[in-house]
């Protein structure tokens, strides 16, 4: 079995989830993938790299990621820092020969993820994107019915992401809030998940409409503060797709949706079928059959629920193909299937040219909006 050491840049929030994934691998997959050793952590603060050993049993913690780089011991280097960190720490870990784990949205913005994509190409490292909702496995099934073909021609889709962490105007300044250091607000942190799922599912993009708002445009410059500071970055995030296949549709992203906790819809609609999908609903894969045979109160035609739940193949052993999934579980897999990947040495998706895809489609929002206008991109 291969032998990876893990370095870890960033230990907030995705941070603890990725250092999570990867103590879970040997529990629930039998066997892992790998042996894994949680070796160091780059924290933006003693504090951090002193809970990320604690908490994380991480042997030990700096200041400077470059000190991970340098170890012999690091195969694996994770970006879980804020968007405006990512290229510097990706190019310096590919160049360096690791295997790159790196957190969506790829960059800050097009022309970094260009100069990313094209240092992957050249390194010996594998890499991989943190784009976890493709592991829901209600998502693996849709995957396989569309590469069936049982939905035919593609008429007209709606993915939409919706959370509500922002309604409160009181809630403070922070990075994501900050276009330099964002790159954008929900159309970069809700949107590049659905976007990518898109592609996921339907395939590239050929043009987009699209319009961005942003609702508070002021808010605190700290907690409590009474002084606050301009809002950079779009709250809802509008956008209009046709895509190569020919299909039209919506992409929505919003971090003002009142009620909603962490939702994703998705609805695709064929000339011989459709799929729909709610994560807040995650076991469940909707399929309808327009060949199903109709009649008196309506036959046999209907919307078909499939019972995803946890069914991930072997070597997944815990929990069984019967529990219920959720989220964690969603970054475990994407975990494994990133750790086998660097054990096999072998290329796969979602990579760093899935995430340059996606801040395509980003940026041509973002020069949309520019514009004041709504128009196509190929105009």
């Amino acid at each position: 079995m291969r032998k990876f050491g893990v370095g870890m840049v960033g230990y907030g929030f995705m941070g603890k989830m990725h250092t999570y994934a990867y103590q879970s691998l040997r529990m629930v997959y039998d066997p892992p993938p790998a042996d894994i050793r949680l070796v160091g952590a780059a924290t933006a603060t003693e504090a951090s790299g002193v809970k990320a050993m604690e908490q994380g049993g991480y042997e030990f913690a700096t200041r400077d990621y470059r000190d991970l780089l340098a170890r012999d011991d690091i195969h694996l280097i994770n970006v879980c820092v804020p968007n405006h960190l990512h290229c510097d720490v990706v190019i310096d870990a590919l160049n360096a020969g690791k295997h790159v784990y790196c957190d969506k949205p790829l960059a800050l913005n097009v022309e970094e993820a260009r100069e990313m994509w094209a240092v992957a190409q050249k390194s010996v490292g594998i890499n991989q994107m943190t784009f976890n909702y493709r592991f829901i496995p209600a998502m693996l099934r849709a995957k396989q019915i569309m590469d069936e073909g049982r939905l035919g021609r593609i008429y007209q889709f709606r993915a939409v992401y919706l959370h509500s962490g922002y309604i409160d105007p009181n809630r403070p300044m922070s990075w994501r809030l900050d276009k330099s250091k964002g790159g954008g607000g929900a159309s970069a942190d809700l949107g590049s998940h659905v976007i990518d799922l898109v592609r996921y599912l339907l395939g590239d993009f050929d043009s987009v409409n699209s319009h961005l708002e942003t609702m508070i445009k002021e808010r605190p410059i700290a907690l409590g503060s009474a002084e606050s500071a301009p809002v950079g970055v779009d709250d809802v995030m509008w956008l209009t797709a046709r895509m190569k296949c020919g299909a039209v549709g919506t992409v929505e992203a919003t971090r003002l949706a009142t009620g909603a906790c962490d939702e994703i819809r998705l609805d695709i609609h064929g000339e011989h079928g459709a799929l729909r999908f709610n994560s807040m609903d995650p076991n469940w894969l909707d399929y309808y059959d327009v060949r199903a045979e109709g009649g008196a109160y309506g036959g046999d035609r209907g919307f078909k629920r499939i019972e995803c739940v946890q069914g991930y193949p072997s070597p997944s052993a815990l929990p069984g193909p019967k529990n219920t999934v959720g989220w964690m579980r969603y970054h475990i897999a994407s975990m494994h299937d990133f750790v086998q990947n660097a054990a096999a040495g072998k290329q796969s998706a979602p990579n760093i040219l899935d995430g340059l895809r996606v801040q395509e489609i980003l940026g041509a929002v973002y020069g949309l909006e520019e514009l004041e206008n709504w128009v196509s991109v190929n105009d």
